[in-house]
């Protein structure tokens, strides 16, 4: 944890605030389950016993248990990494919800708040956390921001939250589970392994659109990685909007994604390697299969060079109805001003879910949970994604992290639910991390992957959610 005990300070001290518990009730299953709600901030100090930083957090537990410290214990973030947790806790697993409809795209408003079926609340107690920048969390020091916005600073304070949160409310023999999303599961991979170092091992981790290794999807020059890994997830979409061939939209469509796995792990990244030695009937070959599998012209794959960029897919796949498809769930179709351009003019996913979310959860904040407050409550911030530090050089990666933690730990179990629909954390790319992170191969079988017919956030889609609900349970339960 960043510590600027030096630093000469003029602003007054702050000072802790007593956090704040309501009662509540939930009907799941034909049972009621009484819980209670705490929000708070949890304060990371200095050697000095000085306050330097506040995470805001919102945590749930069950009422009526014997003994709370023999139940599981969630700890729960979102990425981006300048997220707030207010994703995965308002879409999937808290006791209330965003109402989104069956297939999860943007309802009329006014936007509405509902029971969640499919809450983790029954699983074990859940605190969602913020993490410095997001939400309500801020150092006293506005200067001093910057110093949690990096990858080993954000395992520190994380990292301090969850040693607090523990000794504050008695939980330390709880089973403890970790679930993070996006960037999270970057940040889950690295925690499970800093913090098994000072005591502190997981019975799980939930990795929900996986990310540990950042070369599986940076499209920079020289890296030919993420043309092959994101290619399924182009078939997939271009399947889901009816853009293939028809013989192959006639076919199931996992088996069509793993005919084109196998491809791009073969042929494909042959003829990638090769580089400008590919001759032009083998450039020929690939410009037509790849134009098969993706739905796009083979004049547009071979103006880029037999290689895919994520946005150019997005625009080029409708372009001629003016549309773009969402990077976050490509499921989604946004209106473009123009069919022109290599990139969208926004993401559709992103502006879909962004206003019922922000306007559900704000009220629910302030009305059921009673936290008041003039603050902005920062859903995603740009200026924590701009400024962020990826230790590591240009591609980062937690998975040895994840790995170190399993060697360990060996009684560590790890869940993996990936969207066919996500090109923002495509799912054969993380299957190629797991499958290179050296992990020992009697700890193999504490993988377990699930698959889903959404995107990156396939909680929006309400059979998917109800998928990911059964899968964590039955993940939980052994």
């Amino acid at each position: 944890m960043p510590d600027d005990s030096d630093k000469p300070k003029n602003e007054p001290e702050i000072k802790e605030e007593a956090p704040v518990i309501t009662a509540h009730q939930l009907q799941l299953d034909g049972a009621t389950l009484s819980y209670s709600a705490t929000t708070g901030k949890m304060p990371l100090k200095d050697a000095r016993d000085k306050i330097v930083a506040q995470i805001f957090y919102t945590a749930y537990m069950l009422e009526g248990a014997a003994d709370p410290a023999e139940r599981p214990l969630i700890f729960v973030f979102n990425g981006g990494p300048g997220s707030a947790s207010i994703w995965l806790h308002m879409g999937a697993l808290g006791p209330r919800r965003v109402d989104m409809g069956d297939e999860g795209f943007m309802p009329p408003p006014p936007y509405r708040l509902i029971d969640n079926a499919y809450t983790w609340l029954d699983l074990g107690d859940l605190v969602f956390i913020d993490p410095v920048g997001t939400g309500y969390s801020r150092a006293s020091d506005p200067d001093d921001n910057q110093k949690y916005w990096g990858l080993e600073a954000d395992l520190e304070a994380v990292g301090e939250f969850i040693r607090l949160y523990l000794s504050r409310n008695r939980r330390w023999t709880s089973p403890l589970y970790l679930a993070g999303e996006s960037y999270g599961t970057t940040r889950a991979a690295g925690l499970a392994g800093h913090l098994i170092d000072r005591g502190i091992a997981f019975n799980g981790v939930v990795l929900i659109s996986t990310i540990m290794n950042f070369q599986t999807a940076r499209f920079t020059k020289a890296n030919d990685l993420p043309y092959t890994l994101f290619l399924p997830s182009y078939c997939a979409t271009a399947h889901y909007h009816g853009k293939l061939a028809e013989e192959l939209q006639a076919r199931q469509l996992r088996e069509l994604l793993s005919e084109v796995a196998e491809w791009s792990e073969s042929d494909y990244t042959v003829a990638l390697a090769k580089g400008d030695r590919l001759s032009e009937d083998e450039r020929g070959a690939i410009a037509a299969q790849l134009a098969r599998y993706t739905g796009l012209s083979e004049r547009f794959v071979l103006g880029a060079d037999l290689r895919i960029n994520i946005m150019s897919f997005c625009k080029e796949l409708l372009r001629d109805d003016k549309r773009a498809v969402g990077r976050l769930d490509s499921r989604f179709v946004g209106i473009m001003a123009s069919a022109e351009g290599q990139t969208f003019d926004f993401d559709p996913t992103n502006h879909a879910i962004t206003p019922p979310y922000n306007a559900v959860f704000n009220q629910y904040l302030r009305e059921a949970l009673g936290y008041k407050t003039d603050l902005n409550y920062v859903i995603m911030s740009a200026e924590v994604n701009r400024n962020w530090k990826y230790q590591g050089g240009q591609f980062p990666d937690t998975s040895e992290g994840l790995r170190a933690a399993f060697a360990k730990n060996p009684f560590m179990r790890v869940l993996v639910a990936q969207g066919y629909y996500d090109l923002a954390t495509p799912f054969h790319a993380a299957y190629y991390s797991l499958s290179h992170m050296g992990l020992d191969a009697s700890l193999r079988d504490n993988v377990i992957i699930e698959e889903y017919q959404a995107g990156h956030m396939m909680y929006l889609h309400l059979a998917s959610l109800a998928k990911l609900k059964r899968d964590v349970a039955r993940f939980i339960s052994v």
